[in-house]
């Protein structure tokens, strides 16, 4: 009785084996397919940690984030804004590479380009020096589309330059005899064209001073007080003003300008040093207390031509460690 028991159990196992075996032959359903996300580097389908957010697999193999200084380095260091600057109440942030381009790219663009090692985009949305004022794409419409697309974006305004800026075609936007009033002016228009473009309160306008001879005492006295004058106004409408200089310029002078105690300072630094490794945390011109954490951009290359999804831009490029608009 047990060996019938045993052999009558031994036929379904075997049956049972036969009949899975059976169905691995069938082909699959096509609910079944696994789900692709386009080729990678080598032409593959592949699916990066990334892909289930909608967002590019980003190559930072040669970037240098910051790195929280030590206790140490802050209680030494004689220019750390942190006590001068307002804390940055839970912004936006984003880490990871940015391009910037004069004019921004249609939809269609943008799309293709998200099979590009960048995550986030610099726009020129305002300000009276912009190279490029006319943007037939830029609208609330576009933000929101390439919100929608994984994008973030870095609003950048282009208002009046210091009085020695060194580059021609800027020559002719100069800060006139009242800097800090003409920089609460300003402000206020690049607080009204954010919103026109859904860039909410809490989002970052970055304040692009090109290079200047910060040296030249009276110059920098009229650029500061502009600079501060728009940042005082821009946090004033809830805001977080940034500012994008070169390094060896308007940033030294943010810097020195930070050591000295002064106030009403950038709470982000965007510092343009090119034809270097993508770095946030070893800038020589400052310290790594200051402007730390998510507070920094560096634009480490300029004018270049990249071409992505079939279609090509000539960009700026930039790692970032720090606050991005805020779209509605």
């Amino acid at each position: 009785m047990h060996r019938t028991r045993h052999m009558h159990r031994r036929k379904l196992v075997v049956g049972l084996v036969l009949f899975l075996t059976a169905l691995t032959a069938l082909p699959a359903p096509a609910w079944a397919e696994p789900v692709r996300h386009g080729p990678g580097p080598s032409g593959d389908a592949h699916a990066g940690p990334l892909s289930g957010l909608g967002l590019p697999d980003l190559d930072l193999s040669d970037a240098v984030f910051d790195e929280p200084a030590t206790a140490a380095a802050q209680a030494g260091a004689s220019d750390d804004p942190k006590s001068l600057l307002p804390a940055l109440s839970g912004p936006r942030t984003f880490r990871g590479l940015a391009f910037d381009t004069c004019t921004a790219p249609s939809l269609e663009t943008m799309r293709r380009w998200r099979s590009s090692k960048y995550g986030a985009v610099g726009v020129y949305y305002g300000g009276r020096a912009r190279a490029c004022p006319h943007q037939p794409w830029l609208s609330h419409r576009w933000m929101r589309g390439v919100e929608q697309l994984g994008w973030r974006v870095l609003p950048v305004y282009v208002g009046s330059q210091s009085p020695c800026v060194g580059a021609g075609p800027k020559k002719g936007y100069r800060i006139g005899r009242h800097p800090w009033s003409q920089g609460v002016r300003e402000a206020r228009d690049a607080v009204r064209r954010a919103a026109a473009i859904g860039i909410r309160a809490g989002s970052p306008l970055y304040l692009d001073m090109e290079a200047y001879r910060y040296r030249q005492t009276k110059c920098a006295r009229t650029t500061l007080s502009f600079v501060r004058g728009w940042d005082r106004q821009v946090r004033g409408e809830g805001y977080v003003p940034g500012f994008y200089s070169s390094a060896d310029s308007g940033v030294r002078h943010m810097r020195a300008a930070a050591r000295a105690g002064v106030r009403d300072l950038p709470s982000v630094i965007w510092f343009a040093r090119w034809h270097t490794r993508p770095r946030l945390a070893r800038e020589p011109v400052l310290r790594r207390s200051a402007w730390s954490t998510q507070r920094r951009i560096h634009q480490y290359a300029g004018n270049v031509k990249e071409r992505h999804g079939g279609r090509s831009l000539v960009i700026d490029r930039n790692l970032v460690h720090a606050p991005v608009a805020r779209i509605g």
